[in-house]
């Protein structure tokens, strides 16, 4: 079979829903602007993209109807390439990477971009009009709190409040360093706002410490551990992955950054839901043919402390190959963005940090889990 491979990525700068610098932004300019950048910065003709695929956990509003079309006719994409939205709430734009790799396999096109956009700011959690069916609301924990969630994986997990915010205030300080370093700047499009341009990040806080973190109140649980600071915030922001075969990279010169191994999704309890990478991951490098001892660099989206300490713990990962530029409790999770931005993040890390094989994997709401196994090429 014709190997699968990332030959590009690119995402907006994230910035705090409500009060951050793209607030103000429609959510279907701003994936607009890094489809427009992934196309210019990669050199792949843009005639003969198959499909635009782009994630998102509510689909509604400014980033309703078929966002993926209308990001496309946006973007200045011919008109002869398709466009599709998918939902899979977190795992949405991570999902769009595996459709287009499972279309690839059957000969349905050659290239794709895949990805996804959330203006938490302009969209909020759960949608406009949320109608969660009365009989399943009361029967099972599909419609839980994610903040709820997170507090029985730390109870379940016996995940106490001081491990959570140690390692909170270690992924701000790799966040930090990272953009120090300007290690974060190849991988973000400037978004213009109409009033200006957004160039970086906006949702770090490296003054964090573990003394400001204990001070703050519990965010969902009176009696709990969670707390904002052991939790990601919400977000605005899009992402745009590449994703082609490894054929066609090479009759056009792309720049492969890594193909693809394995992928696996997988379902659990929804009130425990922050340990679905658990099982999606263990599939996936079943799959591949690996343990989590083969692996050189995981990104693990950080949803809460508790639930990532709780998978780092039960795959038996190396914490020092987990999330090496920061994760999404500095970085920011702008929901049906990040799939693919953790999944371009692992291929960028895989070039820059050598080794041969990646795993990037998320929790999803409802019970779900979601991975992906990169290897180097």
């Amino acid at each position: 079979m014709n190997d699968i491979v990332i030959a590009g990525y690119a995402r907006s700068p994230f910035h705090l829903a409500g009060k951050g610098a793209l607030a103000r932004v429609r959510p279907d300019d701003m994936a607009a602007q890094v489809v427009r950048a992934l196309v210019e910065r990669t050199g792949v003709k843009a005639e003969d993209l198959e499909d635009l695929l782009l994630g998102c956990a509510f689909p509604e509003g400014e980033q309703g109807f078929n966002i993926a079309r209308l990001v496309g006719l946006l973007a200045g994409l011919p008109h002869s390439v398709a466009g599709m939205t998918l939902n899979r709430f977190c795992g949405s734009s991570m999902s769009s990477i595996h459709y287009a790799a499972g279309q690839i396999a059957m000969g349905a096109g050659d290239t794709f971009i895949c990805g996804g956009v959330e203006s938490m700011s302009r969209v909020p959690m759960m949608g406009f009009n949320p109608m969660p069916n009365p009989a399943l609301a009361k029967a099972t924990a599909a419609y839980m709190s994610m903040g709820t969630t997170a507090e029985n994986v730390a109870k379940e997990w016996n995940i106490g409040r001081e491990e959570q915010e140690a390692f909170a205030v270690r992924s701000q300080q790799k966040t930090a360093a990272a953009i120090a370093a300007g290690k974060l700047a190849d991988e973000i499009v400037a978004i213009d706002t109409g009033k200006g341009m957004v160039e970086a990040d906006g949702t770090p806080r490296p003054e964090t410490t573990a003394e400001t973190l204990a001070s703050l109140k519990t965010a969902f649980d009176a009696n709990g551990t969670v707390t904002a600071g052991t939790s990601s915030p919400l977000t605005d922001g899009a992402t745009a992955v590449l994703v082609t075969s490894a054929d066609y990279a090479a009759a056009n010169g792309l720049k492969v950054m890594a193909k693809v191994r394995s992928v696996a999704v997988s379902g659990c309890k929804p009130e425990i839901m922050g340990i679905g990478p658990i099982g999606a991951s263990r599939k996936a490098m079943e799959r591949a043919g690996i343990t989590a001892a083969d692996l050189d660099v995981v990104e693990l989206n950080e949803a809460f402390a508790s639930q990532s300490i709780a998978v780092i713990r039960d795959l038996g990962l190396d914490e020092a190959k987990v999330n090496i530029d920061g994760g999404a409790l500095a970085i920011g999770h702008p929901l049906g963005a990040t799939g693919a931005r953790i999944t371009g993040k692992a291929a960028q890390l895989l070039q820059r940090e050598g080794g041969r094989f990646a795993l990037a994997t998320q929790c999803i709401g409802g019970g779900q889990g979601i991975a992906t196994v990169l290897e180097a090429v």
